[in-house]
């Protein structure tokens, strides 16, 4: 692990992003109050970073909390599926 400053990080990027892809934990410190984790991003993390698809996530949480849930034994889920 790798605790760097802020400045460090600025003037060189492109040595601890390629770290990071070598699966070198970096931490980039910011004053002496804040932290950051230097982390790359990989498909699965796009798809919920889409705002649509966090819209429909928190919309079925919300619907879970509110009790509007059907619970579905796996015999009728499998029926359900076509399986």
């Amino acid at each position: 692990m790798l605790v760097i400053s802020s400045r460090e990080f600025r003037d060189n990027q492109k040595k601890y992003m390629d770290l990071v892809d070598k699966n070198e934990q970096v931490i980039i410190q910011r004053g002496k109050e804040k932290a950051y984790i230097l982390t790359p991003v990989g498909e699965k993390d796009k798809y919920f970073m889409d705002p649509e698809t966090a819209a429909d996530i928190q919309e079925g949480i919300n619907q879970y909390r509110a009790g509007k849930t059907t619970k579905i034994d796996k015999a009728d889920f499998d029926k359900l599926l076509g399986l």
